[in-house]
């Protein structure tokens, strides 16, 4: 039922912001930029507060890096060798 809930109340966002979107809605967007601040301060406050994820700070970090690296390295190789298939030898050769 909850699950519901939350869709209804997103349809009905949409809705809205279908039916206003020539309005200049700037007053909202500032709104909707304090509210995420806020809640990323509470977010913190509330892992600041748990002392499991306090102690074990530095294993999530080590593992994040480790994450963050595969990721850049992937893209990268990935990215290069997407270049190599989509262009031909002799364009490739013509580049400094």
């Amino acid at each position: 039922m909850f699950l519901f809930a939350i869709i209804g109340i997103m349809l009905s966002g949409i809705g809205i912001g279908y039916l206003f979107r020539h309005k200049n809605l700037l007053a909202i967007h500032k709104a909707i930029t304090v509210l995420i601040w806020i809640l990323l301060f509470l977010l913190g406050m509330e892992v600041g507060n748990n002392r499991a994820i306090i102690e074990g700070l530095q294993s999530i970090g080590t593992d994040a890096l480790i994450i963050t690296l595969a990721a850049v390295v992937g893209s990268a190789c990935f990215a290069w060798l997407l270049w190599h298939f989509i262009n031909p030898k002799k364009e490739r050769s013509a580049q400094p």
